[in-house]
């Protein structure tokens, strides 16, 4: 195979691979799941207690395990108790987070990052996180005890139970709330809450045995979200749903993949454990007190469309005048990597890192991402950081660059004997080969040299793209000018002459958008087409149509790809260029750029006729 020909198929195949790639990653929005997800039903027979609010807030895990309780009770006490809206409000006012906890339950219901927003608009919403049953999408944290022996539902604190307040005042880094709550049957519950200058709750159940008899129940913390998040993605590379590690062992499970109540899995933990739900950028988990004993669930109450995952731990037995205490700790907010990582490396969350999707090359997405992050760190801007990632990448590929650059050098010197062997060889195609081999041997060349570095960039690209999509640190990151999101494509356009016209450019998604586009994939086709003319074009007509047409196929392609993976492409493209051009003139052989370009334009002669 000569070098023209090996080029044809190797552009060919990562051409469609791109365009592959392209269906995989941007598949049809699906349609949006609109039932009712709050009207009122009554409590289902599963063995599990719900709630006295028509149904309409999560079920709490079965009866503690005595081996004597039962597992019959529901949740809802006598008599009527304040709706979830009149219930008296906790503040939550961190550096990170400002929201509220309802009294009506303790539920962690209302929270919002204060850092993040929306969109770039100046003026745009923060993002909201959880939100109260009542809302449009409720997403909550509760937290109560399981009854066991001697105990009925109503004896201990569930989802709607109206806690009091011991502690007044906002929740603060530096001032937890304490709750208290009397069952009046001989237990006194007990719940401090504090929250650090993060991310990170802890809530810590006590309950005090006041009377005379030996009671059991068992703590838990619940994680409740009603219907589908309205922003799914639904991306092929990005998981959102529930996320767990138990034992090490990492689960994820998709909103579709969510078990019924009715017959769900519960996964008993032997050392440690967390779960949750990941969003694109945000995630709420609750991480129990790391030991053998505690219970994790996952399921989706399908009659009122409610996701839920709990953690239940152990069972106490309480004699007269014992107490027992439970903390469990609630990460909600932003998936910072360098917060997770502290979260992972000095409070003990095994493995929390994982919480991002890194993907099947995760052992190329968490070193590229770890590198990224450092770079920001020192030059303050990620798109310049991602430029001095490229040539971090390419000086690493650089022995293996050099070596293929100097085998394609020869392989231009021996064009002239490659052709004449073709001559001698005529159609005998065995004697070809086999000439061109002994050619090859003999000069020490390897024609499939050429191939490592396109095989080497194809992992590199895709898990690039993967860091750009799923890491927050990349989100409404700006680069230089009109370049304010390197998350996004270009919002320049061809349309207005990228702004110098008086009219918006098409909107994000549309047809037009694909056609008209911005500055940055324009010098991505420019980069791919010049880099080809550092040889000659093939004398084949059909492989000069081809190559002629590859970069801007390409520069149309990724045109609606995320500003920050053309920005890393037309980066690739230049240094290539330059490492090839340099490689190539210190092996004697001379590429005539200019000479090339200008027989680009220069009009085919028409065929003679017979």
């Amino acid at each position: 195979m000569d070098d023209q020909n090996k080029n044809l198929i190797l552009a060919t195949a990562l051409s469609f691979v791109v365009i592959m790639l392209w269906f995989v990653l941007f598949p049809p929005p699906e349609a949006t799941d609109t039932a009712d997800m709050t009207a009122p039903e009554t409590a289902q027979q599963t063995g599990q207690q719900t709630s006295e609010q028509g149904g309409d807030v999560a079920v709490a895990p079965g009866a503690a395990d005595t081996g004597t309780a039962t597992d019959t009770a529901s949740a809802a006490t006598a008599g009527e108790e304040p709706q979830q809206d009149d219930a008296p409000r906790i503040e939550i006012d961190t550096p990170e987070l400002l929201g509220s906890i309802s009294l009506r339950g303790g539920r962690i219901d209302q929270l919002a990052l204060k850092d993040y927003r929306e969109t770039l608009e100046p003026d745009s919403d923060i993002v909201t996180l959880l939100s109260p049953v009542g809302s449009e999408h409720p997403y909550y944290a509760l937290f109560g005890w399981a009854p066991g022996s001697g105990l009925s539902p109503d004896q201990v604190p569930g989802a709607n139970t109206l806690w009091e307040v011991e502690t007044e005042g906002t929740l603060t880094p530096e001032s937890p709330i304490v709750l208290t709550w009397d069952n009046g049957a001989g237990l006194t519950f007990r719940r401090e809450m504090s929250v650090d200058d993060k991310f990170m709750f802890t809530v810590t159940q006590s309950v005090e045995n006041t009377g005379g008899d030996t009671r059991s129940l068992a703590p838990y913390g619940i994680l409740a979200r009603h219907g589908t998040p309205p922003d799914l993605k639904n991306f092929f590379i990005l998981h959102e749903g529930g996320i767990r590690i138990v034992d090490g062992e990492l689960s994820e499970i998709d909103y579709d993949d969510f078990e019924p109540a009715s017959n769900h899995e519960t996964i008993g933990v032997e050392q440690s454990a967390w779960t949750g739900f990941t969003d694109h950028y945000w995630m709420t988990t609750l991480i129990p007190e790391q030991r053998a004993g505690t219970k994790i669930s996952t399921f989706k109450d399908t009659r009122r469309e409610i996701f839920q995952t709990t953690a239940k731990q152990p069972t106490v037995s309480l004699g007269a005048g014992e107490t027992a205490t439970a903390s469990t700790r609630v990460f909600a907010g932003a998936k910072e990597w360098e917060t997770i990582r502290n979260y992972q490396n000095e409070q003990d969350v095994p493995k929390f890192l994982d919480s991002i999707d890194w993907g099947w090359f995760f052992f190329l997405t968490k070193p590229i991402f770890a590198v990224l992050h450092w770079l920001h760190n020192v030059i303050g801007n990620m798109g310049w950081s991602i430029i001095a990632l490229t040539l971090i990448i390419k000086a690493l590929l650089l022995p293996l660059a050099f070596k293929s650059y100097v085998s394609m050098a020869k392989m231009k010197e021996l064009q002239p004997q490659m052709e004449k062997i073709k001559e001698n060889a005529g159609d005998d195609r065995q004697k070809l080969q086999q000439e061109m081999m002994a050619l090859y041997k003999k000069e020490k060349v390897n024609p499939a040299s050429g191939c490592l570095p396109i095989l080497m960039q194809i992992p590199i690209f895709f898990s690039l793209y993967k860091v750009i999509f799923v890491t927050l640190e990349l989100r409404h990151a700006p680069w230089i000018g009109w370049i304010n999101d390197l998350s996004a494509p270009d919002p320049s356009s061809l349309y207005n002459l990228w702004g110098l016209l008086p009219w918006a450019a098409p909107e994000p998604g549309s047809i037009l958008a694909l056609i008209f586009i911005g500055v940055l994939p324009l010098f991505l086709g420019i980069s791919m087409w010049l880099q080809q003319k550092l040889n000659p074009a093939p004398t084949d007509p059909t492989q000069q149509m081809i190559f002629a047409w590859m970069p801007w196929v390409f520069m149309f392609m990724l045109g609606s790809f995320a500003s920050g993976l053309v920005l890393y492409w037309i980066a690739n493209n230049t240094i290539t260029f330059t490492q090839q051009y340099l490689i190539m003139r210190s092996q004697g052989y001379k590429p005539d750029v200019f000479g090339n370009i200008k027989s680009s334009f220069k009009k085919k002669p028409k065929p003679e006729k017979k």
